[in-house]
């Protein structure tokens, strides 16, 4: 069953000195008043020559070098949080990937369709705030795993990956729990473009199910690649995976 309507038909990013001596002496030639050429920007003499110092005033100190200062020092950026897949595709392409099983904390949640967006993006920041009191860093892209759809909505279940889980495991506590991302072999549909386009990809994707005859599991999973902001955002980027029975 694809995700929204068409979901419902089949299972819901290098940059690279002086010449020889003569034998004998020859005579000095007359003086000439052609300054000499070995004599370039010659300085003005303003002084007599060793002048007597003045036992009055005090010798001017000798320049010192300038030192540059160092450099400020550069503060660690955030680490990128990375996609299951790090390279990534494009749009229109079909990638057969092997998804890795990663660490992930877990909350199932439902919704209508028209209140997606929302609920999703309330499922994750719930879960980040549930890892951030828990002192565990978030090590991936948000997961959307849709396990049923209807007509009126959809089964999900929101991931965030970790680097791995706590030891012991917590309790579950407000339907937050620890488990794995799907793993195995899958196909890849990149989408980008706003979510309220994603229709379209789906398209694509049951279409090439139908051409190559592939079957795969009643389950879709979208990753977001980007924030999940509204419907309308149109720099939204999206894995959406098949996982292949």
């Amino acid at each position: 069953m694809i995700r929204l309507r068409s979901l419902v038909a089949v299972s819901t990013a290098l940059v690279f000195a002086t010449g020889p001596v003569a034998a004998q002496q020859q005579p000095a030639p007359p003086p000439s008043t052609a300054p000499s050429p070995a004599q370039t920007n010659p300085l003005p003499t303003t002084t007599a020559p060793n002048p007597v110092a003045d036992p009055t005033k005090s010798a001017a100190p000798a320049p010192q070098q300038a030192i540059a200062p160092p450099p400020p020092a550069r503060r660690p950026s955030a680490r990128r949080r990375p996609t299951l897949i790090e390279k990534p595709g494009e749009p229109g392409d079909v990638d057969e990937v092997t998804l890795p099983a990663k660490p992930a904390a877990i909350l199932s949640g439902k919704t209508k369709w028209e209140e997606a967006i929302v609920n999703l993006r309330q499922a994750f920041a719930r879960i980040e705030a549930d890892l951030a009191k828990a002192g565990i860093a978030p090590a991936g892209r948000p997961l959307a795993v849709f396990t049923r759809t209807d007509d009126d909505g959809f089964e999900f279940e929101a991931m965030i990956p970790v680097a791995a889980p706590p030891s012991p495991a917590p309790a579950e506590a407000d339907g937050l729990r620890f488990g794995t991302t799907p793993s195995g072999k899958a196909l890849r549909f990149p989408h980008k473009g706003s979510y309220e386009s994603i229709d379209g990809t789906y398209e694509t994707l049951t279409a090439y199910l139908d051409a190559k005859d592939i079957v795969v599991q009643d389950r879709f999973i979208e990753e977001y690649a980007t924030d999940l902001k509204d419907g309308t955002d149109d720099n939204l980027d999206v894995n959406i995976f098949a996982l292949v029975k």
